[in-house]
Order: C-alpha cells, then sequence, then structure tokens
C-alpha cells in the first residue's frame, strides 16, 4: 500500500512515497482504511526534532496520528465494531505505533470512536487529538454548570473545542486572543473575546468575575501560567497543554488552586489505560451528534501525496483550523 514515509528527520526533511506491506489484523486491532489524517503541532514538532523526541518512531518513520475512515477487518477479541463501521481515532504515529500517513492503519479498538455521524471525514479527522486533550482537560477540573471558565488561546486547535465543550457543559466561557479573526472564532462559539494585548489579567478578571475564574484551561502555557495563576480563583482549577517550564508556584500555593497537566499521549505511549480514550471518543460523537461539538477545517485541502505541504502549512502560521490531509 502507499505511505508516506520520513528516511530522515529535520526542518528540510522530505516525506517520500513509498510502498508498505498491508498490515494484517490481529486481536484487539481493526483495520481501518483511511478516509483522511489530520496535522497537529506535535507532528511538525516529531518530523523537525526526531531524535531529540523520546517518542519519535525509528527510521523509516510512518508520521500522523488522527484519521477517519472504515473498518476493514476486525480483529479477535474486538466488540462493538465491525467491517464497514466509520470510525476514528488517534492511535498511531509515535514510539513503535505505525502512523496514518498511508492508506491503511492497524488500531488498537480501544483507541477508536464511531464517526460522529452529522461530520464528513473531513471533519472527524480533525477531531481526535485535539477534542481528547479538550475533554480531559475540562473534565479533569471538575468543569460544570454555573461555572466561569477561562480559555487563553481560544481559536487555537484545542481551545475551539474546549469552548464548545465547556458551553455544552453549562459553563460561562470567556477566551483570550487577538485580532479581529480570532475574536469572531471566539464569539462564533458564544463566548466572551478578551485581548490579551490591550486587556491586562487584573482588569480582566476583575471586570467578569467576582475573584477569579472557577477553571482556566491555558492552552499557550509556558510562560502564560503565571497570566493564568493571576486569573484563577481561591481553590479553582487551571489545566495545561504545555507545562515544559521552570515556574515559580508560589502565587498557586497560596490560592489553594490545582494545576492539571495534559498529555494525551500517554494511553498511546504507555498502554496506559487505552479504553479512556475509546469511551471520550464515543462521548465526544454524542456530543458532535447533539450539534455541539464543531470543528474548524481549514479551508486548504491536501492529498496524502502533498502531505510536506500540509505540513509547511501548519508552521507557516497562516492556517486557519486543523488541517487535513486526505486519501
Amino acid at each position: 500500500m502507499k505511505a508516506m514515509l520520513l528516511n530522515n528527520y529535520g526542518e528540510n526533511a522530505k516525506f517520500e512515497v513509498s510502498e508498505i506491506d498491508k498490515p494484517e489484523v490481529k486481536a484487539n486491532h481493526v483495520l481501518v482504511k483511511i478516509a483522511a489524517s489530520s496535522v497537529n503541532t506535535i507532528d511538525t514538532m516529531i518530523k523537525n526534532m526526531g531524535s531529540d523526541l523520546p517518542l519519535s518512531p525509528a527510521i523509516p518513520a510512518l508520521l500522523g496520528m488522527d484519521f477517519a475512515g472504515t473498518v476493514a477487518a476486525v480483529g479477535d477479541g474486538v466488540e462493538g465494531f465491525k467491517v464497514g463501521d466509520e470510525v476514528y481515532g488517534c492511535a498511531g504515529g509515535l514510539a513503535d505505533l505505525p502512523g496514518s500517513l498511508t492508506e491503511y492503519i492497524l488500531a488498537d479498538s480501544n483507541l477508536i470512536g464511531h464517526k460522529p455521524k452529522r461530520l464528513s471525514m473531513r471533519e472527524t479527522a480533525a477531531l481526535p487529538l485535539v477534542a481528547i486533550t479538550a475533554y480531559e482537560g475540562l473534565t479533569r477540573a471538575g468543569v460544570k454548570a454555573g461555572q466561569k471558565v477561562l480559555v487563553h488561546g481560544g481559536s487555537g486547535g484545542v481551545g475551539h473545542l474546549a469552548m464548545q465543550l465547556a458551553k455544552y457543559f453549562g459553563a460561562e466561557v470567556y477566551a483570550t486572543g487577538t485580532g479581529d479573526r480570532q475574536k469572531a472564532i471566539v464569539e462564533k462559539f458564544g463566548a466572551t473575546f478578551i485581548d490579551f494585548t490591550t486587556e491586562k489579567v487584573t482588569d480582566y478578571t476583575a471586570k467578569y468575575t467576582d475573584g477569579g475564574f472557577d477553571v482556566v484551561f491555558d492552552t499557550v502555557g509556558g510562560a502564560n501560567l503565571t497570566n493564568s495563576i493571576e486569573a484563577v480563583a481561591l481553590n479553582g482549577h487551571i489545566s495545561t497543554t504545555v507545562s515544559l517550564c521552570e515556574l515559580d508556584l508560589t502565587p498557586l500555593h497560596f490560592k489553594g488552586a490545582t494545576l492539571h497537566v495534559v498529555f494525551m499521549l500517554i494511553p498511546m505511549l504507555h498502554n496506559f489505560k487505552r479504553d479512556v480514550h475509546g469511551d471520550v471518543l464515543q462521548r465526544l460523537a454524542e456530543i458532535s451528534n447533539e450539534g455541539h461539538l464543531t470543528p474548524i477545517v481549514d479551508e486548504n485541502r491536501f492529498s496524502l501525496e502533498q502531505v510536506g505541504e500540509a505540513y509547511a502549512h501548519l508552521q507557516s502560521g497562516k492556517a486557519i483550523g486543523k488541517i487535513v490531509v486526505e486519501n
């Protein structure tokens, strides 16, 4: 079958059209014919950094984590899926798990869910990694109706889904960003837009809350975590996807707040509670079927052979929404 492989890593490395063996189905796995795959920031990091990241596959590398497609074969022990089912998931493209930049993927059945009925394959492929991350960040923080939730980076891949899910859970949602494009995305999903370049944390926290936000979802992280700590309420919760930094937690201590670090690749990397991801994907599909979860997909279309261009487009910073590669 056709696959786009990397024979070396680095910013100038090129994907090469290659022929590889089609996987044989095995116990507890399903073979999925891929219709579409999306590009995530972690994918570009693996391509550019290679062995500097402990989760990078050996060369030649078959990248691609997210996918949507149709079940072509079902292994022994698999329950809930049959040949012909439309599914989606995040199940490869790192460590020893072959990725989705090819025609078929052999996926652990615990890492997939039934495709949302109201979304196209292209839209569905945009969901898994970022939607699971958004769901995990909010649920670990215990988001519930009536709370005030602040999303840093509301127009981003994780952020725009976190806003929708927080609204679904009944929260009052606020999101940071800058510029008319990001403002439009935030307001499209019913959140209050905060321009972080013109409004100070102290000011907008006082303006919109009585002592701080119940939950802060920080998709920016790093140095921005100090802003999250300033904005969070006493005994509140902060979830972040970016905590590779040194940080003085003294202000967090005096607020008695909790910091949740979200690293959704753990089930794949460590074969740890993979069934949780399958359950979350099923729940996300239900929420989407009810009309409460829709990804933004970049208008540019890329074929499998154009995956290099897709990666470059993500790194250009010009994309609006998730970038999808279609088979």
